[in-house]
């Protein structure tokens, strides 16, 4: 049985008693860190330099630092309502701030996207790695500890620990464990607002060396609020919905993309006439791919995602996610989301939640164990991850830029795209947008080369932008040139059409259809405003945390950060807002941003640019 303590520099004094002064420990990715473990370690190996701490880890998660005046008085009170009581963990601060002890090591791999590319030491010590690769890696570096946020229950008598939002790599190393590769101490810390997940993470209490359980040190799960989808990444998710086949199989990456492409599932399933109505509309004489699917599901859907996050509840709500598997409808590795999200799980009915299973990353992402059952069960499977760029040549750049400064890792994304290859009928959609901000304008996310790549050509299948999507799995280089062209934006296609052409690629009399050059984002604004004001497609499918007076600021604010980038557009609104008064909506939004009497003349002026892109915010 575990040894139990209340106090968090009792149990670090346990580990190191136990464990010796070389400590390889093992953080779980993401949400399922026992930050007061950590913190009390690092706190003695900062104390001790004798002590040697190595901490190996994954989507370290940090509160947001808003910057601006703006930036603090919007986040702020979200901050303090969602993450108020979470605690930071103190090794980030001091590798954010250059700062670790010479006998600590922080080592990750995966980031949280863009927030270490200019930190050197962070960059220095990033493993590129698969995540099914991770576990491997750390038994390699000799593991000796893994602290880990737990749920408790207690039953007939007998403690039992959910290892809940983080079975990933927790379960492959207990495995190597119980093999005998591999000795290492489980430490738990119990955390009340964890869901306790039934099957292959409900573990004994023996299986832990020691367990922080008290009160003192219970805090609110890191909930990060959902963002509101734009019309760019609400067409993305579209299209992708028109690739996924009834009866089959689903897996979606991280991020906005994956909220669209549920809410478009959705539509497609409880209103199939307004979605080949929408997808007329945003692919207006285009050919859809071959193999597209716009039916309603009468078999469903069986997800096997390595994350696990709101939108699969809303497919599971929606009687779309419902195809099982062994009476399991959803397998996954680990989960991170709202507030709501962990409530829903929590509340959940036992005879519900067991449908849904936490699995260890090598289940999720392989098929090398038991891989039969698994080709029985993962069939025409659709796997949808984010890509930052792409090349002409179909290769997928997604986790670093060609310095090679790392943004946030490979993670699964090869995994997936492996399985697409492996599985009959299995699909890998790489899902993208066009273009991204650069300086006063834009840059095409469609390239014809780049110095860095995460997927290479020679596994090149699917990709979808805002407009449409291209099949280039088994294409020769010249017709997957042409594809790609078709969902490049408009303002960047005539020049990636030139170097392909300069390069020898694609014949010299090549010219791209009429159907095809209107790639312009007013097009998908139009596209989808029908849509838009018919509530099929709102901002929050699956609700927020933002207030409502929060949710009208967020495009505001969105408008004033664009225009930040143009002086022009800037004075433009500045005039707009001194000319025009704000109306009791407005002055309702101002007043959340202390902004509704201005007391000094910086304070005037962003009252001024926020009303007027208040009012360019409105709908219509």
């Amino acid at each position: 049985m575990p040894n139990i303590f209340t106090d968090p520099e009792a149990i670090a004094e346990h580990v190191i008693r136990d464990v010796g002064t070389s400590l390889v420990v093992g953080l779980p990715l993401g949400l399922g860190k026992a930050n007061h473990i950590v913190n009390a370690l690092y706190a003695r190996a900062v104390a001790d330099r004798s002590i040697k701490l190595t901490l190996f880890s994954a989507l370290t998660l940090e509160k947001p630092k808003p910057k601006s005046l703006l930036e603090q008085r919007f986040i702020g009170p979200v901050i303090d309502r969602l993450f108020g009581g979470y605690p930071d963990l103190v090794y980030a601060d001091a590798l954010r701030a250059g700062a670790l002890p010479p006998n600590i090591e922080v080592i990750e791999f995966f980031f949280l996207a863009g927030q270490w590319l200019y930190r050197p030491v962070a960059q220095q010590n990033f493993i590129s790695a698969n995540y099914t690769h991770a576990a491997s890696y750390l038994l390699s570096r000799g593991l000796n500890v893994v602290p880990q946020l737990v749920a408790k229950r207690v039953v007939d008598g007998a403690t039992r620990y959910s290892l809940s939002c983080n079975t990933d790599t927790t379960l492959d190393v207990l495995r190597a464990r119980a093999q005998g590769r591999a000795s290492f101490k489980l430490i738990g810390q119990v955390n009340s607002e964890l869901p306790f997940m039934p099957g292959a993470g409900d573990l004994p209490a023996d299986e832990f060396a020691a367990v922080l359980d008290s009160p003192d040190t219970d805090f609110p799960l890191f909930a990060p609020p959902s963002e509101p989808i734009s019309d760019t990444k609400y067409a993305i998710g579209l299209h992708a919905a028109g690739l996924v086949r009834d009866g089959g199989t689903l897996q979606i990456g991280i991020g906005q993309i994956g909220d669209a492409l549920a809410q478009g599932l959705i539509v497609r399933h409880r209103d199939n006439a307004r979605f080949h109505g929408i997808m007329k509309r945003l692919a207006p004489g285009t050919v859809q791919l071959a193999a597209a699917e716009t039916a309603p599901f009468e078999k469903g859907l069986y997800g096997v995602s390595e994350m696990v996050f709101e939108a699969f509840l809303g497919l599971i709500d929606a009687g779309i996610l419902k195809r099982d598997v062994d009476g399991v409808i959803l397998h996954g590795a680990f989960f991170l989301g709202p507030q709501s999200f962990y409530r829903a799980l929590r509340e959940m009915p036992a005879e519900q939640l067991a449908r849904i299973q936490m699995m260890p990353v090598s289940f999720t992402n392989e098929i090398f164990a038991d891989a039969d059952s698994k080709r029985r069960a993962r069939v025409d499977a659709r796997f949808v991850n984010n890509a930052m760029m792409a090349t002409l040549l179909g290769a997928a750049i997604s986790d670093g830029l060609e310095n090679g400064q790392v943004v946030s890792g490979v993670g699964g994304q090869y995994n997936f795209v492996a399985q697409a290859f492996a599985l009959e009928g299995a699909r890998s959609v790489l899902a993208l947008e066009a273009t991204r901000p650069s300086g006063k304008g834009r840059q095409s996310n469609i390239r014809w080369f780049y110095g860095h790549e995460t997927i290479p050509r020679h596994l090149r299948d699917i990709f979808v932008t805002e407009y449409g999507v291209a099949d280039v799995r088994g294409k020769s280089d010249a017709d997957v040139i042409a594809a790609m062209l078709q969902v490049a934006d408009s303002r960047f296609q005539s020049e990636l059409m030139r170097q392909a052409k300069d390069a020898g690629k694609l014949p010299r009399n090549y010219e791209l259809p009429a159907a095809y050059r209107e790639n312009f984002p007013e097009r998908i604004r139009d596209a989808l405003k029908p849509a838009r004001e018919a509530g099929l497609l709102p901002s929050f499918p699956f609700g927020s945390d933002f207030t409502d007076v929060e949710q009208r600021l967020i495009p505001a604010l969105q408008i004033l950060q664009q225009a930040q980038r143009t002086p022009l557009q800037l004075a433009g609104l500045l005039w707009q807002g001194m000319r025009r008064p704000p109306d009791a909506a407005n002055l309702e939004c101002l007043a959340r941003l202390g902004l509704d009497k201005p007391t000094h003349f910086a304070e005037r002026a962003y009252r001024a640019l926020v009303n007027a892109a208040l009012q360019r915010a409105r709908p219509g």
